[in-house]
């Protein structure tokens, strides 16, 4: 869909501030070009002697009025056409940001934040701006052109209006090139605008590493040149827009002489008269307008389009992870990997080869192995974040790609690695997916996350702002409040992604204790805890050790310590480095 499209198809649905904006200006148009006209009446009636007293006074009456309703007319086609164009904007960015919403992590591994932020804003406000300002000065500056060039060839005199328009195909030559140039250096802008964007998003959200290793002045430079490109860019873009003016002056100093030296030479011939001339003269003047809008239409058309050249690809992407599921509901039962092979796009080595195995209703899972072994993979297949290359995903007795994603993932309550807090209160934070939940549930699941005394330590209690991406708080409080999120959420599946990393064994097994008294009421509820740390799984039903994305050992705690193997050799060295940690 080209931006043209785009626009045509919108002002179709929203014709109405349009028309009320296109009819404003078309009155503005008509009585603009009725004022030289009548200036014109005017002078060859004081010539003649036809206008004096009372007659004057009422011409000079009916040109004051039309000047006060020129200038409401403006007012409210701008009114009218860039609240529409506002609109149009908002649209724009409701789209774009539903469109994020519903995209998968495949998506974001190619995207940089700073790029989506720009299209947001810088990008989409070019294309408000083509939306808004390009069609309304190229509404106006057609009709007014139109009618004027018509006055002019027959309202005046044929012969000047030829000589007048002569130079004027030069100077749509010079604006075609300049168009061409204006793109080029408008995509040029965009792209080096999100450079900028991405690099002080990055830099702020790790100024802490930034000053930790002393490299504020390395970071001030990079941002300095990062700077400097853009400004380099965005003059680029200006010096070429600037080149609408001079043509458009030299046309119309080229136009207007040829006019009046002709003219001239009509009026000593007889064959025009002063006023007449006049009116022609005041003519050209008002051609000043309808060229340089044509300028600034072609210019803001040009930023437009290459705005759209970006936006697009990501309005139209396809989400990574397709829902064409029709279940609209779950039935709670066994949950089954089933030879799961999986490879993460770009990469040839198999980061899942053949997993295998299930887990009862009700039951908890461990699920531990080295770094890189596929635990946080095979949690991803199971939100369908990504899908299996082969192999199938059961729950009950519905595959999993087979359930709705919103069915899926509003029976799910994840805590992944990296604890994520919004920069809202604690409260607002554990209450995300339950915006009703009463004061007593926040305080009730919170205490479950062994993470209440250390809420009412702070200097508001629950009511505490937490700062951006919750940096007021320790890791491990961070993550025992997205535990706690995930307990007020209270779906039928909770997954624990090595959640519990950064707080102490003794919180632990505090924590890991009180879900056990939170699931006894709720027998169905199953637990998935994949965990580096053994003593987190260690009370599982069921524990399966992954390595190199396979299933090396499976089986309860005891049943791998009497194994011997990897379980029982990585349990003996965590209780050693335990022991030695109490010294």
């Amino acid at each position: 869909m080209s931006l043209f499209h785009l626009i045509g198809q919108y002002v179709r649905q929203h014709w109405r501030p349009y028309v009320l904006a296109g009819t404003m200006l078309a009155v503005v148009a008509v009585l603009t070009v009725w004022v030289p006209r009548q200036v014109g009446f005017m002078i060859d009636g004081l010539v003649a002697g036809r206008l004096a007293g009372p007659s004057l006074l009422r011409e000079l009456a009916w040109l004051a009025a039309c000047g006060v309703t020129i200038y409401f007319m403006r007012v409210g086609w701008r009114l009218f056409l860039f609240k529409a164009a506002f609109e149009f904007g908002l649209l724009l960015r409701t789209r774009l940001y539903r469109q994020l919403c519903l995209q998968g992590p495949g998506f974001y591994q190619h995207q940089r934040t700073g790029d989506l932020m720009a299209l947001a804003t810088n990008d989409i406000d070019a294309i408000e701006m083509t939306a808004g300002e390009a069609m309304l000065a190229g509404f106006d500056g057609s009709l007014t052109l139109l009618m004027v060039l018509g006055m002019m060839t027959f309202g005046v005199d044929w012969r000047l209006a030829l000589g007048a328009l002569l130079p004027y195909p030069v100077m749509a030559y010079a604006f075609w090139r300049i168009s061409a140039q204006i793109h080029r250096a408008s995509q040029d802008a965009l792209a080096r605008f999100s450079d900028l964007n991405d690099h002080a998003l990055e830099s702020l959200a790790g100024v802490r590493m930034v000053r930790a290793l002393g490299l504020e002045q390395r970071n001030i430079d990079q941002f300095s040149e990062i700077a400097g490109q853009a400004a380099d860019a965005s003059y680029d873009a200006q010096r070429w827009e600037a080149g609408y003016e001079p043509v458009v002056g030299l046309a119309l100093t080229t136009s207007g002489g040829m006019a009046l030296g002709l003219g001239g030479y009509l009026v000593w011939q007889g064959e025009l008269t002063i006023g007449a001339l006049t009116s022609f003269s005041m003519y050209l003047g008002t051609l000043i307008w309808p060229m340089f809008a044509a300028g600034w239409v072609l210019a803001l058309i040009e930023r437009g389009r290459a705005a759209w050249s970006r936006l697009a690809p990501v309005l139209h992407a396809t989400p990574s992870m397709a829902d064409h599921g029709s279940v609209a509901q779950i039935t709670p039962g066994e949950l089954r990997f089933e030879a799961l092979q999986f490879s993460y796009p770009g990469q040839d080595s198999q980061a899942l080869d053949g997993v295998s195995f299930s887990l009862q209703a009700g039951q908890t899972l461990g699920l531990v192995g080295p770094t890189g072994s596929g635990k946080t993979t095979l949690l991803r297949l199971l939100l369908r974040q990504f899908a299996p290359d082969a192999g199938t995903i059961t729950w009950g007795a519905t595959d999993l790609h087979d359930l709705q994603l919103s069915t899926l993932r509003d029976a799910i309550s994840w805590v992944p690695q990296e604890s994520f807090l919004f920069s809202a209160t604690i409260a607002e934070n554990i209450a995300l997916a339950r915006a009703d939940a009463s004061q007593a549930d926040i305080e009730r699941v919170a205490a479950l996350a062994a993470v209440h005394e250390d809420i009412l330590r702070c200097p508001a209690a629950y009511q505490t702002a937490v700062g951006e991406r919750g940096i007021t708080l320790s890791g491990g409080q961070r993550q025992r409040l997205a535990i706690a999120r995930a307990l007020l959420a209270d779906r039928e599946l909770l997954l624990l992604d090595d959640a519990l990393s950064a707080v102490d064994t003794g919180t632990e097994s505090q924590i890991l204790q009180h879900l056990q008294e939170h699931r006894a009421g709720r027998p169905e509820r199953c637990v998935i805890i994949a965990s580096h740390r053994l003593s987190a799984v260690a009370d599982a039903d069921h524990i399966v050790v992954l390595k190199q994305g396979r299933v090396i050992e499976s089986g309860r705690h005891e049943t791998l310590l009497a194994l011997g193997g990897w379980y029982a050799s990585q349990w003996r060295y965590q209780q050693l480095e335990a022991s030695l940690d109490a010294l």
